[in-house]
């Protein structure tokens, strides 16, 4: 899967505002980050942005991202796929973004990956 460059310069755009977006490859497509705070996915051509518990009320029935796995395993994160209008209103991006990045600040600390042993 190819990463939508013109989408992730128009998120980049949209968010000047708000603060500097970086992308970094996932799954095949991106995760994007506001100074360093990761808020939004590109993938399967389309943008989906952080949920979480306190945000749901506000996304309604906006299809969550999920990926099967090659072991057939469907995993899911807690992102909903971004309203249409935000693919050309950049008022509309940054308020959907701005709830992104607010349950972003909510998540708890990732834990540090366990380092592999050496045998």
């Amino acid at each position: 899967m190819a990463i939508d460059q013109g989408l992730v310069d128009w998120v980049a755009e949209a968010m000047e505002p708000i603060g500097t977006v970086t992308s970094k490859r996932l799954f095949g497509g991106a995760a994007l980050y506001c100074d360093g705070l990761a808020f939004a996915i590109l993938a399967f051509d389309a943008l989906w942005l952080k949920a979480d518990a306190e945000s749901d009320a506000e996304w309604g029935d906006a299809e969550r991202f999920s990926v099967t796995r090659e072991d057939g395993k469907v995993q899911s994160l807690n992102y909903r796929r971004a309203p249409d209008e935000t693919y050309d209103d950049a008022d509309e991006l940054r308020r959907w973004a701005l709830l992104a990045l607010d349950a972003a600040r909510r998540a708890p600390p990732k834990k540090p990956r366990a380092k592999a042993r050496k045998r």
